[in-house]
């Protein structure tokens, strides 16, 4: 099985991505799973444009898309995107739309089709916290989990998708910031323990991981 595996640049003034620089450390094989990595613009448009282009060169079985989600503790895999920009802040090339469609003529939300379920459990297995996430936000990190599952609907039905966001790094929240952090060597073991599951489930497992609100 082959894997595409992204992370993107640092964004919004900071110097590191904890997804990248997690996923430079991720074994090239995991399990039965070849891995492929790449590195994606913080830039709305470009991002989708760069996976495409990745998904179309290497012809992948899987895409696990990684982001940085400062102030979550825990790996967190997406469940849901939504069509919607709506940035809080500028990108890296400045562009901050508000209450945009990312695909016009796209569905309104776009489900993980990866085992998310199973990647969380595989994920405390290996002694990572971790937690299925029903919001991926309105940012660049929404946008291009929405614009991956769109483009694998319409041009590739078979390959799987998905989203996974990490916490930030400790380098990141130094000065009495607390906020939670993480190691990246503890990162990259939550995301060779998901990687593992996507290569081992080709359907989710059937848990509750619900909230109340």
């Amino acid at each position: 099985m082959k894997l595409l595996l992204t992370a993107f640049d640092p964004f919004g003034g900071e110097t590191v991505n904890p997804a990248q620089e997690a996923v430079k450390m991720v074994s090239s094989r995991v399990g039965n799973v070849e891995v492929i990595k790449c590195v994606v613009p913080t830039v709305f448009g470009k991002s989708i444009e760069t996976v495409a282009a990745a998904i179309e060169d290497c012809r992948p079985d899987a895409v696990l898309c990684i982001g940085q989600a400062g102030g979550r503790a825990d790996l967190t895999p997406e469940r849901i995107a939504i069509n919607l920009d709506d940035a809080s802040i500028a990108d890296n090339e400045g562009n901050r739309p508000v209450d945009t469609p990312i695909f016009p003529d796209g569905k309104p939300a776009y489900f993980s089709t990866l085992p998310v379920k199973a990647m969380v459990a595989a994920i405390r297995a290996a002694g990572i916290p971790a937690s299925l996430s029903n919001t991926a936000g309105t940012f660049v990190c929404n946008h291009l989990m929405y614009g991956v599952l769109y483009t694998l609907e319409k041009y590739y039905p078979s390959v799987r998708g998905g989203f996974l966001h990490v916490p930030y790094i400790p380098s990141q929240v130094t000065g009495g910031r607390g906020i939670p952090s993480m190691s990246a060597a503890d990162i990259v073991r939550g995301l060779e323990a998901a990687i593992a599951a996507i290569g081992e489930n080709g359907r989710d497992i059937t848990v509750s991981e619900g909230k109340i609100c």
